[in-house]
């Protein structure tokens, strides 16, 4: 007998009708995955989300009002565990990083094909962070600047903690850091634990926003 999965829980938060509309019949159509809620404005998202505890929500960064960004910033205080992923149809460093500070997981270009849709709700429960190629790309020309790095971050991690870090600002899933360094999973979970302490983020993204911007 095959075991059921319980479905993902997702909501979308978009104020352009037709787009999400679109988003809610892709993520209507695809097995294992439930939309629980779509809201138009960042306020009613806050009154409507947190009720749901949806594990994935995709946020439009530009919404009338409240913005996404600090849409997130509130709900993920409230929702620690739910995985935040922008949309937007700008590609600015200073949105992406301020989205990721604020504790967005993502951050996906629209117009958004329905493959990477579900591909980004399947990836951030992984513990990934899906983003569009371009934006992934202005991500690692940040991180191959040379900018010098932050005598307070410098002396908080130990040169493990540092690498770690390094290996999830590139994009790589925990089990992927334990192979790389040769330890294991739960090795590299007390890592970033000690991580997220030092630099004083509750998030993946927190921290590599930090780590980033140093």
């Amino acid at each position: 007998m095959t075991e059921k999965r319980t479905p993902i829980t997702v909501a979308v938060v978009e104020d352009e009708p037709a787009l999400r509309g679109s988003l809610e019949t892709i993520l209507a159509r695809t097995p294992g995955v439930r939309c629980v809620g779509s809201f138009a404005t960042a306020e009613d998202a806050l009154d409507g989300i947190p009720e749901w505890e949806p594990q994935v929500v995709f946020m439009d960064v530009q919404l009338p009002g409240m913005d996404g960004v600090e849409c997130v910033r509130r709900l993920s205080e409230h929702l620690p565990h739910t995985q935040f992923v922008m949309l937007t149809v700008h590609d600015n460093p200073d949105a992406i990083f301020n989205s990721l500070a604020a504790g967005a997981s993502g951050y996906l270009l629209k117009p958004v094909r329905a493959a990477e849709l579900i591909a980004a709700v399947k990836d951030v429960i992984a513990g990934g962070a899906p983003m569009t190629s371009n934006i992934a790309r202005k991500v690692v020309q940040t991180f191959k600047a040379p900018v010098p790095p932050s005598e307070n971050l410098a002396v908080a991690l130990t040169p493990k903690e540092t690498q770690v870090l390094d290996y999830l600002a590139k994009g790589y899933l925990y089990k992927e850091i334990a192979e790389v360094l040769g330890i294991s999973y739960g090795t590299v979970h007390t890592h970033i634990e000690h991580i997220y302490q030092k630099l004083h983020v509750r998030s993946r993204s927190q921290a590599i926003a930090k780590y980033l911007t140093r």
